[in-house]
């Protein structure tokens, strides 16, 4: 975050009247800051590796480079990438679930309203819950990759972690998880982060997704 504790987010849409309806909404409100805009994935990558924000909200079909791939070279590098959020015009869509596989924290709809896109920018850069986690859950079941045998993290998990991990996948945050299993904050941080340790995760949103296409965790 900036030194005045706002959160820096770059917009990335080849349709600048969306960049700027979505600068106009963020920029309205306390603690929220446009640090750049880009109008391609790959002019996204370059903006983001200037600006270093905590969000980046990245249409996931741009011509050149989409989302999915402008996504990826992101996360790949940089040290402290920042949250990813794909905007998508289509909840079920398969580039939406491929987006999520490669590494973006959430996604939202164009037609979301303001609430909603503050709400949603505000809970990735806190890094504590999952987006939308009903439609996580259907995107996986109709293009997750149920693996077999089960992945050899299942085994580390403990049964306490296995737990805060089904809890995660269904939205809960830290304090929900504390308040479900009758631990403190501190215990259920702990716990969040052996499940993303041990499942190979940047985040919730991936721990998730590997639990969901191991059949750790059933879709449906």
């Amino acid at each position: 975050m900036s030194a005045g504790g706002a959160v820096r987010i770059v917009l990335a849409d080849d349709e600048r009247m969306v960049r700027t309806a979505l600068r106009v909404i963020l920029e309205a409100e306390d603690g929220l800051e446009v640090a750049g805009e880009a109008a391609t994935g790959a002019e996204a990558v370059t903006v983001v590796r200037e600006t270093r924000p905590d969000v980046v909200l990245m249409d996931v079909r741009m011509p050149e480079v989409d989302g999915i791939r402008a996504t990826e070279r992101i996360l790949a590098s940089m040290a402290d990438p920042p949250r990813i959020v794909v905007v998508t015009t289509f909840e079920n869509d398969a580039y939406v679930y491929e987006a999520l596989r490669a590494g973006a924290a959430g996604f939202l709809l164009k037609r979301a309203a303001a609430e909603e896109l503050v709400r949603a920018v505000r809970l990735v850069a806190a890094s504590d819950s999952l987006l939308f986690p009903a439609a996580v859950r259907s995107l996986a079941a109709e293009y997750g990759r149920r693996q077999a045998p089960a992945p050899a993290w299942a085994a580390r998990l403990t049964d306490r972690e296995a737990e805060v991990l089904r809890l995660m996948a269904r939205g809960l945050t830290n304090a929900e998880i504390a308040a479900r299993m009758g631990v403190g904050p501190a215990t259920a941080k702990t716990h969040v982060a052996a499940v993303l340790a041990k499942t190979g995760a940047r985040d919730r949103t991936q721990a998730v997704i590997a639990a969901y296409e191991s059949g750790f965790i059933a879709p449906r």
